[in-house]
């Protein structure tokens, strides 16, 4: 069967089942879902099983790349000719970054569908390679939340929802939270130490398998304390289940649904804007690089930064720490 954008068969492509892999098993292997499915009360099905093998973002994404190629005027299976022609046709609308991912949405609808993956090609990689040699730029990075930009941010908060943005903005910067991780906690998560409080991340970019990971978060010298803003708008709040960070409407009553992740974005762009800084600059990710930028700085190790952050490798790491040393013992500096 030959899938296009305007093929209704063709669910992969179109709606939130195809990367659940059960929109084109042939009809033994429909069949044996549906005798795996039908199990008792409260267990899960295989579908289900088969869905959760990728994160609801990573499903989003390769559903609206797969709706751009098709949308282009490609049909699934695709022929290494036509996925370079595609490269080609976008090689100046979109970046290489985009370009790439694109290709392994591709990749994964093939062999889902159970056709050869036509960007293994030759023709498809020496054509990419081509891409980023011609259109390659530096990837945009947002600029590092610092510890004095937190600070500048603290003062323009008030009322409940300033409660609020002061434990979400302290606690997303101390902890070098993720966006999706801190609006992702929960009160079950938080227990309050002698030390501080410590924190449990049930799941995360790079813990697909849930196993968890714990952050600790000491209370702080300043008056800028985590622990505290966070003690306080929970007490405010009257918080004891459920997600710590809620939205708020204009009249100050509190909600029991979690704040989105694009929230957290708004809201540090919002208080940068109000200290002074450059808006555009900052984002959600702001507060995590900041934490690791500042703590660089600080003259923090880089396994006790990978510790508070979970990175698992020095490589991502050291993009920060660089950004951060970069002037310290630089060469024409000792020179000039």
């Amino acid at each position: 069967m030959v899938i296009g954008i305007d093929n209704p068969s063709l669910p992969l492509a179109i709606n939130d089942e195809e990367i659940g892999l059960s929109s084109k098993l042939d009809e033994a292997g429909k069949d044996m879902i549906a005798v795996l499915s039908d199990q008792p009360a409260g267990c899960r099905s295989l579908a289900d099983y088969i869905s959760a093998a990728a994160s609801e973002n990573t499903r989003r994404a390769y559903r609206n790349d797969l709706r751009a190629f098709l949308g282009w005027g490609a049909t699934l299976p695709a022929i290494p000719e036509t996925v370079a022609a595609y490269l080609v046709a976008h090689a100046s609308v979109h970046s290489p970054v985009t370009l790439s991912r694109r290709l392994v949405a591709i990749g994964r609808a093939h062999a889902i569908l159970g056709h050869p993956n036509p960007c293994k090609s030759e023709l498809v990689r020496t054509t990419l390679r081509g891409v980023w040699r011609l259109h390659g730029r530096p990837q945009r990075q947002v600029c590092p939340a610092l510890r004095e930009d937190v600070l500048a941010m603290l003062p323009h908060m008030f009322g409940t929802r300033g409660l609020r943005d002061r434990a979400l903005i302290l606690v997303g910067f101390a902890g070098a939270f993720r966006r999706s991780e801190l609006v992702a906690l929960l009160y079950e998560d938080l227990s309050f130490v002698k030390e501080g409080m410590m924190l449990t991340i049930r799941r995360s970019k790079t813990d697909q398998r849930g196993e968890g990971r714990k952050i600790a978060i000491p209370f702080a010298r300043s008056h800028a304390c985590p622990v505290k803003a966070l003690a306080a708008w929970l007490d405010h709040a009257r918080i004891d289940s459920g997600a710590l960070f809620r939205f708020v409407n204009k009249s100050g009553a509190i909600g029991r649904e979690p704040l989105s992740a694009q929230t957290v974005a708004s809201l540090v762009k919002k208080y940068a804007l109000k200290a002074g800084l450059n808006a555009a600059h900052y984002s959600g990710h702001s507060l995590r690089a900041g934490l690791i930028t500042s703590a660089a700085k600080a003259g923090v190790s880089s396994w006790k930064i990978r510790e508070q952050t979970g990175h698992r490798s020095e490589a991502m790491l050291y993009r920060y720490i660089r950004d951060a040393e970069i002037f310290e013992g630089n060469a024409a500096g000792s020179v000039l």
